[in-house]
């Protein structure tokens, strides 16, 4: 049976993934598909989006579970090429009067012998990834992903992210970065100083609501609840997340 569904993102999020797939298909020839390009990206964005099993799409377009599966892994291959990068996400971060940097676990679908994996602070199998927002929870970058057993220090050391930060005159605070009051938006790092813990209230957001915010919009993506793939695409998905996200806000 077939029934109807929905995907709560507007009609422009899918021109934009369209519009990128169409380009990437120019570009390596691609001639014939089961799928019109519009459909294929449909079928991505309905994956990502709402968790939706190669079984469940197969079905409901017509084509094979491999077909499926190639067709997801094309479109998010191309999504996660146009990720920002982290000197890219930078240039915003200069122009805000603080940001946050924050760690979470993406569950995944792991056994208990798979340690590595294992996050002995949340108690579960999944990834860490480092999130930058702006001071309202607002994505504006997603690191790559560690096993889940890295602490959310040394990811963020093993991504460059702190070096970045100083680079940029924010100094490296573990879940504040803010400017020294009153100092001008391109002060040196001397003029910089770092707030940790949540003690602090000038901020315009309460830090619970910010990672509030934060895991609501990396839950909207229903996949990334519970993620049963590869560990080595884990990285590329949350990129191609981000970029979706980012088009469509």
């Amino acid at each position: 049976m077939l029934y109807p569904s929905s995907i709560d993102r507007s009609s422009g999020t899918l021109r934009y993934l369209t519009t990128r797939f169409r380009a990437r298909q120019r570009e390596i020839g691609t001639r014939w598909r089961r799928l019109p390009v519009g459909r294929q990206a449909l079928l991505a964005l309905a994956h990502l989006r709402c968790g939706d099993t190669y079984a469940r799409l197969a079905a409901g377009f017509g084509i094979a579970v491999a077909t499926v599966y190639r067709y997801i892994r094309e479109v998010i291959d191309v999504l996660a090429a146009a990720a920002p990068t982290l000197t890219e996400a930078m240039k915003p971060v200069r122009a805000k009067a603080f940001v946050i940097l924050d760690g979470a676990l993406l569950p995944i679908d792991r056994i208990a012998a798979d340690t590595p994996y294992y996050s002995g602070r949340q108690k579960r199998h999944g990834m860490n990834i480092q999130v930058l927002t702006d001071p309202f929870g607002r994505l504006l970058r997603v690191s790559p992903a560690l096993p889940g057993s890295t602490r959310d220090l040394t990811a963020a050391r093993r991504h460059g992210i702190i070096e970045a930060l100083a680079e940029a005159h924010v100094s490296a605070g573990r879940t504040r970065l803010t400017r020294a009051p009153g100092a001008p938006s391109g002060c040196r790092s001397g003029a910089v100083d770092s707030i940790t813990g949540s003690g602090d209230t000038t901020a315009p957001t309460p830090r619970s609501a910010v990672s509030a915010n934060r895991l609501a919009t990396l839950k909207g993506w229903r996949l990334l609840r519970k993620l049963r793939c590869s560990a080595n695409r884990i990285t590329d998905i949350v990129k191609a997340v981000v970029v979706l996200h980012h088009a469509s806000t």
